[in-house]
C-alpha cells in the first residue's frame, strides 16, 4: 500500500466557526460521520482541552481496531487537533481548522504524518483494509466525515444560515 503522508479536505459550512467547532471537538459524536471510526471515548479527562485523551475505534470490512489519541489542541472556533502515536503505526497529527467565511465557516479536516508506521505494518494493512493508496482512501474518507458534519452544523443552525443546501466539499491534499 502507498503509505499516508499528508492531506486536507475542505467544506464550507453554514454555521458559525462556533458551533461547527462544538461539533468537531465532541469526540463521541464522531461516528456519526466518519465511515471508519465507529465510536470515541474520552479517557479519563472528559471534553476537548489539551492533553486529554480519548480512544476511537475503528472498522472496515472485518478489520477492527482502536487508537488511544491525544488531544494537542483545543481553541474554541478556531482549531481542534490531536495526535495518534502506537508502534507499529508511526505519528500522525489530525487537525480541524475553522475561519469565519462570509455567512458561514470554511472548515478543514487535515493529516501530517509525522513519523511513518513500519514497512510491514503498512504491507499489512493494506493487505487487511484492501487499499493501495492510503492518502486516496483518507482523503475519501475525510469528505465523508466533513459531509457529515456540515449537514449536522446547518440541520441544527437557524433556518438562514441552512439554506445553502448541499455540501461543496474541495481537496487541499498536499504530496
Amino acid at each position: 500500500m502507498k503509505r499516508a503522508t499528508t492531506g486536507a479536505v475542505t467544506v464550507h459550512v453554514a454555521a458559525s466557526p462556533e458551533r461547527v467547532y462544538a461539533l468537531v471537538s465532541d469526540v463521541t459524536r464522531m461516528g456519526d460521520w466518519s465511515p471508519e471510526t465507529y465510536r470515541c471515548r474520552w479517557l479519563g479527562t472528559e471534553g476537548p482541552v489539551p492533553g486529554a485523551k480519548f480512544k476511537g475505534y475503528n472498522r472496515r470490512g472485518r478489520a477492527r481496531w482502536s487508537n488511544t489519541l491525544v488531544v494537542v489542541s483545543a481553541e474554541p472556533g478556531r482549531e481542534f487537533s490531536f495526535r495518534r502515536d502506537v508502534l507499529p503505526c508511526g505519528v500522525c497529527d489530525w487537525r480541524y481548522s475553522m475561519e469565519a467565511d462570509g455567512d458561514g465557516t470554511r472548515l478543514t479536516e487535515s493529516y501530517e504524518v509525522v513519523e511513518p508506521d513500519w514497512r510491514i505494518t503498512n504491507w499489512f494493512n493494506g493487505v487487511l483494509l484492501g487499499v493501495a493508496d492510503r492518502d486516496d482512501d483518507l482523503l475519501a474518507g475525510m469528505r465523508t466525515t466533513l459531509t457529515g458534519i456540515k449537514a449536522a452544523a446547518e440541520t441544527q443552525a437557524d433556518a438562514a444560515a441552512s439554506a445553502h443546501g448541499a455540501a461543496h466539499v474541495t481537496d487541499a491534499s498536499e504530496r
